[in-house]
């Protein structure tokens, strides 16, 4: 099977997610990647800001961006970098995308939280409430999603398993969008009210508790997504 050239892009689009994605690929020393702003992009670039946009989401949506409102346009870090690109291919529907993703978030998460209970120091729960605080106190949905994947990641860290928080890292950047979706459904008053049950049952080392409570957690978030779970085909 022989390769031919690539042919020209089809629309404005499209070329700037080509000129993103070959400066993202650029060789760096730096730790942390960040791209220009939206305006300074379309001016170096000479299109819209729309066309810079709808690139940066769709490099998003590959795995190599990541959008914080607020903050700029953040290039991932190669490590997550394969796993995300990866599963825009091979489940290229979202919602199908996110329904897997909840189910291994159900896989995961419980006996991240209930090894959380388990291990968790007085600094580390000190840690986990404040980061709930903000998320009481954000203002709005983009606000609240940072804090959202903040406190996941947190508590992963908190189990003191590294290969959890690694896994955990990548869905997270993968689950960007069932953040944007279950905290633009229902608001986020039921991820507040979930948290707390989580962290009260943590910061009493109640490891069954914190593990149910995570359990329920990821569960609501799934219905509110209105994903219904994977049925295996019946061999014929």
């Amino acid at each position: 099977m022989s390769i031919s050239t690539l042919p020209r892009p089809t629309s404005l689009v499209e070329g700037v997610c080509q000129q993103l994605a070959d400066l993202i690929r650029e060789p760096s020393s730096d730790e942390e990647r960040w791209l220009p702003g939206e305006r300074s992009l379309a001016e170096q670039l000479g299109v819209s800001r729309t066309v810079v946009r709808e690139a940066t989401k769709r490099l998003e949506q590959q795995g190599m961006l990541e959008i914080q409102h607020g903050a700029g346009i953040k290039v991932v870090d190669k490590l997550h970098r394969p796993l995300i690109g990866s599963l825009s291919i091979l489940i290229p529907k979202e919602t199908e995308r996110l329904r897997q993703l909840n189910e291994a978030r159900l896989a995961i998460e419980p006996e991240c939280a209930r090894l959380a209970a388990t291990r968790a120091t007085a600094s580390q729960i000190k840690a986990l409430w404040a980061l709930h605080r903000k998320l009481v106190e954000a203002t709005d949905n983009d606000a609240a999603i940072e804090i959202d994947l903040a406190f996941h990641r947190a508590l992963a860290q908190t189990s003191g398993n590294l290969i959890f928080r690694l896994i955990l890292d990548s869905l997270a950047e993968i689950g960007l969008a069932s953040r944007r979706r279950t905290i633009g459904r229902v608001g986020k008053n039921a991820a507040i009210a979930q948290h707390a049950t989580i962290l009260g049952a943590v910061e009493k080392h109640d490891a069954e508790a914190a593990e149910a409570a995570m359990r329920h957690h990821i569960l609501s978030a799934g219905e509110d997504m209105q994903l219904e779970p994977i049925r295996p085909q019946r061999s014929k």
